[in-house]
């Protein structure tokens, strides 16, 4: 007992020179040393023999991993799949991830990839990867265990709010992700959805607006912008897009440590695809980082309306930073972003101008109904009758407006509902389908076309 109270008075001797202030060479010195002993431990110590390299890149991992969600180091093989998938190809399931209290939290699937044709959803925590439980890795740990070869699986334990954990089990796939999809709703909307931003997100943009002005001719009275489940991708890109919708003011700012690290991004005059048309912007909680800088750009500039459930909140810019000595890059969280009115939207995500949740519209024969006109001895109504006999105008409208989310007799061809029975929609608890969304099932996006005739009607009426 003695020997050990003899060897703690020394080690704690040994210890007093440290108090004196320590200069930042002396932390850099210290920090350099005890990682270089626990190194020497490690290397000479652990149970089986294990690679310097091993060693080395997961001290780095481990380091940039403790920082915050989305710093991480990559390998020469990581960079060059990173450097792949900006161009928007790559191998694996389809899904933007972040690691939250320990879990990795699907940020949102992209679309026909095998995570939203599974029914990922974004809001879902992966609990275990083939057996292993997260708490275990980093977040560069899981992604590498759900990337893999085309064609092999990969089972995933799931938790979802207000549903029992469950497993899924999942076909790796090669990813070709077209950044753009659009259609012509009706004769009169164009919807344009952008699932990430990517290279050839901007280009695909331009194409969608040309191909809708041309489909619609001069019956174009508004855009619908889908950037639900959307987990972001190249700044330049979003601000790109913000700019094709925008004539003149700030599109967002980018403010670091130091002064010189703030830079702030103009839109340039001239690059509005549809001046004049109304814009409605769709957004959900897969909504992140570049959709943000888009979604608050415009809602900051009155250019458009926000419709949905508030945005993930990925307010930081990550700098890739090559590193020579291993051929491989670190992704460093430098900055945070900020909308033109100065908002910063870290962990705060953007409110829509007009909250909507989700729902899956459902159409119902409004059965048994009756009107004054089934009545027995009902007065008849001779201005009814001479217009059916073409003896009086019609008014209003020179045509019947199209039902909300039915293009040309969509919903009258839609089998077994009668003629006359109402759209409803039946509320969900979780998000959305992604195989509903942009059909006439889709309640945010008909309550965003609704808006948009509707503004578009006032317009015809105060001309009048």
């Amino acid at each position: 007992m003695r020997i050990l109270k003899v060897a703690a008075a020394a080690a704690l001797i040994a210890l007093l020179p440290l108090a004196h202030p320590v200069t930042a060479a002396d932390a850099s010195d210290v920090g350099l040393n005890l990682f270089s002993e626990v190194f020497e431990q490690v290397r000479a110590n652990y149970v089986e023999p294990v690679s310097d390299q091993h060693l080395v890149e997961g001290a780095i991992k481990g380091m940039l991993g403790s920082l915050d969600p989305h710093s991480n180091y990559m390998n020469a093989k990581e960079y060059a799949e990173m450097q792949v998938q900006t161009r928007g190809e790559f191998a694996g399931l389809g899904m933007q991830v972040t690691m939250e209290n320990g879990l990795v939290k699907v940020i949102s699937p992209i679309d026909d990839t095998p995570a939203a044709k599974a029914g990922l959803k974004p809001g879902d925590l992966i609990l275990a990867i083939d057996n292993r439980p997260v708490t275990d890795m980093t977040l560069s740990d899981a992604v590498d265990k759900l990337r893999g070869p085309v064609g092999t699986q990969v089972k995933l334990a799931i938790r979802r709010q207000g549903v029992d954990p469950f497993e899924i089990t999942l076909t790796r796939a090669e990813i070709h992700v077209e950044p753009v999809k659009y259609q012509l709703e009706g004769h009169d909307i164009g919807y344009i959805r952008i699932t990430s931003f990517s290279e050839r997100t901007l280009s695909g943009l331009e194409t969608a607006v040309t191909s809708l002005k041309q489909q619609a001719g001069d019956k174009l009275t508004g855009i619908v912008l889908d950037l639900r489940n959307n987990p972001g991708g190249l700044l330049d890109q979003a601000v790109a897009v913000s700019n094709a919708f925008l004539d003149r003011g700030e599109i967002v700012s980018i403010r670091g440590r130091r002064a010189q690290d703030t830079r702030r991004f103009e839109a340039q005059p001239g690059r509005d695809l549809v001046p004049g048309l109304p814009v409605v912007v769709l957004i959900n909680g897969g909504s992140a980082s570049a959709s943000e800088i888009v979604a608050g750009a415009l809602q900051d500039h009155h250019r458009a309306v926000l419709l949905g459930t508030r945005s993930f909140g990925k307010g930081s810019v990550q700098t890739v930073l090559p590193v020579k000595e291993s051929g491989g890059a670190i992704r460093l969280t430098t900055a945070l972003y900020f909308t033109p009115s100065g908002r910063s939207i870290q962990a705060t995500g953007i409110e829509p101008d007009l909250v909507v949740p989700p729902a899956k519209i459902e159409k119902v024969a409004l059965a048994g109904s009756l009107h004054e006109a089934d009545l027995r001895g009902a007065f008849k109504n001779s201005d009814a009758e001479a217009l059916e006999k073409g003896q009086l105008p019609a008014a209003g409208a020179t045509q019947p407006a199209p039902a909300p989310g039915a293009g040309d007799n969509k919903q009258a061809a839609t089998p077994g509902v009668p003629p006359g029975s109402s759209p409803l929609p039946k509320p969900e608890t979780s998000a959305l389908d992604p195989g509903i969304m942009g059909t006439d099932q889709d309640y945010q996006l008909v309550r965003a076309m609704d808006l948009l005739r509707g503004v578009s009607l006032f317009k015809k009426l105060a001309a009048q």
